[in-house]
């Protein structure tokens, strides 16, 4: 009897992992920048140093005169800390502006240096940069951030 009891208890732990191995695998990919997922930010953290402070800054400070078009009529790449306007743009725009470039949401004419990281980087690696920069601003930036999203 106390074999079948012990069957049954590991019967069930297998069955218990493979279920939530199971549920946790179809969560798929992030839809949104969780800055909360402290995973999701650490290896957004990684993609960021790799893909993206070259222009944008180590600190995310952006390059300097950010607000200023260049001779060919670019904008410096903007910084994405508080002092910047990313925040002022809801998730799902962010992450067409990272996968498609500036261009596609801002229209063809728009000049710009911001390449598409659509061939470069997946969906969840684009979200996982977009959750660490969230994650770096202060919190009532944050809070304004998530009303911007709302209405999105």
């Amino acid at each position: 009897m106390r074999k079948f009891r012990v069957l049954f208890g590991i019967l069930g732990l297998v069955t218990a992992v493979a279920g939530l191995f199971w549920w946790y695998s179809g969560q798929g990919e992030p839809t949104f920048a969780n800055a909360e997922d402290a995973a999701l930010v650490a290896r957004g953290e990684v993609v960021y140093v790799e893909q993206c402070a070259a222009c944008h800054g180590a600190d995310l400070e952006g390059q300097p005169n950010w607000r200023e078009r260049r001779p060919d009529g670019r904008l410096p790449a903007p910084p994405h800390d508080e002092t910047g306007h990313t925040w002022h743009h809801a998730d799902l725009q962010l992450f067409e502006v990272t996968k498609y470039g500036t261009a596609a949401v801002a229209g063809p004419g728009y000049r710009t240096d911001m390449a598409a990281f659509g061939s470069v980087l997946s969906d969840t690696e684009i979200w996982a940069v977009l959750a660490y920069i969230k994650s770096r601003w202060p919190k009532s930036v944050r809070q304004r951030h998530a009303e911007i999203n709302k209405r999105k």
